[in-house]
């Protein structure tokens, strides 16, 4: 996609605000959940939405019910986490949350997921509120301080780099992604919302 070191500079940038959820995207172990608990305590957003229903720990989706007693020892109030238990995949997590959004007049979310993933996750969400025709706030807020050359169950990070740059190809050309354009416009706009 021509323009995407646009994109990841806007995304590892992001100025993030107060918000109404923030939605910790499934996957990739236990790295994910302590910014969302992190974001949390440092007030946020009061809900965090654990979005996924998957079990592949071989592909480091941990479900629901293994990083919950993390998230509560952490101190979020388990009334404070929504589980969203329907979605499968990215584009399945934003339609998903999409309408929780919608359910519960949310304005602005808050978007956790690993550095690598965030990229094609941003643009993945930004294209289910360009579908919806809504004024929703996205803010990028990627975990940090991840080793790129660990070798996890999963592989590595820096080769799972390469895979979503080519997936970011593969769903913008399905129309599952926003275009680098669009986004650009869009952050534009989200700047003067704040």
């Amino acid at each position: 996609m021509k323009g995407i070191e646009k994109i990841i500079a806007i995304v590892d940038n992001d100025c993030i605000e107060k918000s109404d959820a923030i939605i910790l995207l499934e996957g990739d172990g236990y790295n994910r959940y302590r910014k969302a608990v992190d974001l949390y305590n440092e007030g946020f957003a009061k809900k965090i939405v654990f979005s996924g229903g998957i079990t592949d720990y071989e592909y480091g989706s941990y479900p629901f019910s293994d990083i919950l007693p993390y998230m509560l020892d952490l101190g979020v109030p388990e009334y404070n986490i929504i589980h969203e238990n329907v979605s499968q995949n990215t584009k399945e997590q934003a339609v998903e949350v999409m309408k929780l959004a919608l359910e519960k007049n949310w304005q602005k979310l808050i978007l956790v997921a690993t550095h690598e993933h965030q990229y094609r996750a941003y643009l993945t969400f930004l294209k289910e509120v360009s579908v919806l025709n809504r004024n929703i706030v996205l803010y990028n807020a990627p975990v940090r301080n991840l080793k790129w050359f660990d070798t996890n169950p999963w592989g590595r990070r820096i080769d799972r780099l390469e895979q979503e740059m080519k997936r970011i190809e593969i769903y913008f050309d399905k129309g599952h992604l926003t275009g680098v354009d669009e986004a650009i416009k869009y952050q534009e706009w989200k700047e003067t919302q704040v």
